[in-house]
């Protein structure tokens, strides 16, 4: 996959398929525009993701998750256009003329009925659907997907991600939450107590769900363990004010320091907590472990990330 990024003097070659909005997570109704432009590339067209970069804007998929995801479902290119001044203040009609038609050799456009863009957010679908004679391109409009009555957002999943309602946003982005980062050194007391655990520190741009224990699923090395992590910053250990991802992995006692990482997170079990005591604390672990294991053996067919490795 083409990766632009940081660039705004980009040119593509004709003819493309294009959807164009921005992609916090991924989700369902994302989905539906890939697939729509993925149609496209099928027959011939160069299938193009366009995006703006609003730098550090916390967010449910940091830069390089959604890049990853992209290339994984065969996208050819991401463009990834700083938010800068010449084009957030272009009107929506030179919008249309100098970036979809003559640096993106728009074909064809999918976009979603709420999709809006250029100065003061002015252009919308109906816009793209009257020019298109003129710059020479075909426009679908994809009405959103919808979970319970209501149209599939990110702001609709950061609200059940706050929440810490972690199966909804599971089947509203269509596959289970996750957190990627490097396997770092912790305090080592989980070893001691029985339970050795690896830790991360993801970036403060990624939304975190709520403090507490969840059943998860981690990806090392192409190889799936299923264990319990706990999110928060372990006030029984004197643990400090940023939050950690803390993950024992049933029956795997290895070294992964320095190793990249995916946590899928799939079931919340409890919040975190202070215990009175290490050996209180390590009571709980053995009951978390327990309900953990259960979980799995009850989910057994539960998706633990195909979409985006596939």
């Amino acid at each position: 996959m083409r990766y632009i990024k940081g660039n705004i003097d980009f040119w593509l070659e004709g003819p493309c398929a294009v959807s164009l909005g921005k992609f916090d997570g991924l989700h369902r109704g994302h989905q539906l525009l890939l697939s729509r432009i993925g149609q496209r590339q099928a027959a011939g067209m160069t299938s193009v993701i366009f995006t703006f970069d609003f730098g550090g804007a916390k967010g449910l998929m940091l830069s390089q998750e959604r890049r990853r995801m992209l290339e994984s479902q065969g996208v050819d290119v991401l463009l990834e256009c700083p938010f800068v001044p010449e084009l957030s203040h272009m009107e929506p009609e030179a919008f249309v003329r100098k970036i979809l038609k003559e640096r993106l050799q728009a074909a064809y456009l999918a976009v979603g009925t709420d999709f809006h863009f250029g100065y003061q957010r002015r252009g919308d679908y109906h816009l793209l659907q009257q020019m298109a004679g003129e710059c020479g391109y075909t426009v679908e409009v994809v009405e959103k997907a919808q979970y319970g009555g209501r149209d599939i957002s990110s702001t609709f999943i950061r609200e059940e991600l706050e929440k810490g309602n972690i199966e909804q946003v599971n089947a509203l982005l269509g596959y289970p939450y996750n957190v990627t980062g490097e396997v770092v050194h912790g305090r080592a007391v989980g070893r001691t107590l029985g339970t050795p655990t690896i830790n991360l520190v993801p970036e403060e741009r990624k939304l975190l769900p709520p403090n507490g224990v969840y059943a998860t699923r981690t990806l090392v090395d192409g190889e799936w363990y299923e264990g319990i992590t706990n999110i928060g910053s372990k006030p029984t250990v004197g643990g400090g004010p940023i939050r950690g991802v803390e993950t024992y992995l049933f029956g795997v006692d290895k070294d992964l320091y320095g190793k990249e990482v995916t946590v899928f997170f799939h079931s919340f079990e409890r919040p975190e907590r202070r215990f009175g005591s290490l050996e209180e604390l390590k009571g709980q672990l053995r009951q978390d472990a327990d309900w953990g294991q259960q979980w799995f053996r009850e989910n057994a067919s539960c998706q633990s990330g195909e979409f985006i490795l596939k």
